[in-house]
Formats: C-alpha cells, structure tokens, sequence
C-alpha cells in the first residue's frame, strides 16, 4: 500500500508540484489549503507522514501541528513543517510546536524527498529489541511509549526516536553529526543545531519527572546518556 502524504498548504501551485512530485515517487497525495480542511481529513484517513506550511488562512502551522499533537489519532504522525521563515528562533518556535523537521522556502523537492524517506523510516523502527529498561525509565519498541516509574509518559515522534537510541547505547558519547547519522539517517538535510532543539525538547519532558539528568552535555564532544546518573541538587 502506498504511504499517505497529507500536504497542508494554502498555495496552490506550491500544492500542486508538491503532490506531482511525490506522485511521481509513489506517495499517495492529499491536499489542504487550511487547518479545517487538514484535520478534516487526517479524521477521514490518518496519513503516514504530514507537511504543514508556516503561514495559513485560518491559524498558524505551528498552532495546527500543537492541535495534531494533542489528537491522539495524529499525535505520533512525522510532520515537517515548511515556510519562508530562515530565522533560528523560527525553527526554534517550529520544532517546539512539535514538528519533526523543518524545511525553508522555496522548497527543494530533492531535500524534501530525503527527509520524507528518512522520517518514514524512522515511523517504522528501527531496532529488533521490544522492552529497553535502563534505571526509572521503560522503553516498549512495539508501543512506542515510555513509562517512567511505570506511569506513561508522552514524547513526540524524533524525542522518542532520540531517547531509544540513547537508551540502546548508553554511556557513550555521541556527536551531534553522529545522532543525526544514527537517528536522522545518513544523508539528510539537517543542520547539526536541530539535534540540540530536541534534546532540549526530550530533557523538559524527562525534567517533569525529575529524570533529566540521564543525558549528559559533555563539553565539546556531544551528549552522553547514562541512566544511573544523581538528581540535580
């Protein structure tokens, strides 16, 4: 079956090359030209992966992507949000809504499509193990959930993706170019400061339940996960 693109984009022809070019490389294509219509039909039929423009006619694209994150049939869904914003604070504000990638205008369709795959990719896992336990914190693979002292706890799509990987490789420092090979995937188009938005994003979650000292900034090198770490006096 092919895997559904929900594309969310108020212009037209934007729209239109968009859908052409993923067509082309066997995506199934929906379109939305607002937020009403987007939810709409991600009710009718969840897509496998959604693109959300930064500026729309009825609300925000990072309004629209919180509202996808707090349905729980479009909570763990990849989004990628694009826009003619380039401003640091702008990806900042983008990824914290809780997009899993974030891509300027014009749109590159070659970027686009690395990014898709790589994102789709990460939706279908990517470790053979089912339960990852490492001190407070429980891993289900099959579930995609964490459970922190057996209470579950929310992460988005590229937090829970993060948090496995640390979790399955603890104790070991790992640069941000490396995390971006290992859980972005090898040749995407990903700037190296992304990796710091998400953690920042994994260690708030974790902070709310007094377990984010399990990863480590070690100065210069990257960051280190180690489930054994002391509470933060």
């Amino acid at each position: 079956m092919k895997k559904l693109i929900l594309c969310v984009e108020d212009e037209a022809a934007i729209r239109s090359m968009i859908r052409f070019s993923l067509e082309r490389e066997g995506y199934a294509v929906q379109e939305a030209e607002d937020a009403r219509i987007a939810r709409n039909l991600a009710a009718e039929q969840t897509p496998d992966l959604i693109l959300v423009d930064w500026m729309l006619p009825d609300v925000s694209g990072p309004e629209l992507i919180r509202r996808f994150r707090r349905d729980e049939l479009t909570r763990d869904i990849p989004i990628i949000m694009l826009t003619a914003k380039s401003e640091e604070d702008d990806m900042i504000q983008g990824l914290d809504a809780g997009a899993d990638d974030y891509l300027s205008k014009p749109v590159s369709l070659k970027a686009l499509s690395a990014r898709i795959k790589a994102l789709l990719r990460r939706s279908e896992g990517f470790s053979s193990q089912r339960i990852v336990n490492a001190g407070r914190l429980q891993l289900n693979q099959d579930a995609h959930q964490l459970r922190i002292d057996g209470a579950p706890v929310h992460l988005g799509t590229t937090e829970y993706r993060l948090l496995e990987f640390f979790m399955l490789h603890p104790e070991k420092v790992y640069s941000r170019s490396q995390l971006l090979d290992f859980v972005w995937g090898q040749n995407t188009y990903i700037e190296e400061r992304t990796v710091d938005v998400h953690v920042l994003r994994l260690r708030k979650t974790l902070k709310a339940h007094d377990a984010d000292n399990v990863i480590q900034t070690v100065r210069g090198a990257g960051y280190l996960f180690n489930a054994e770490m002391p509470d933060a006096d």
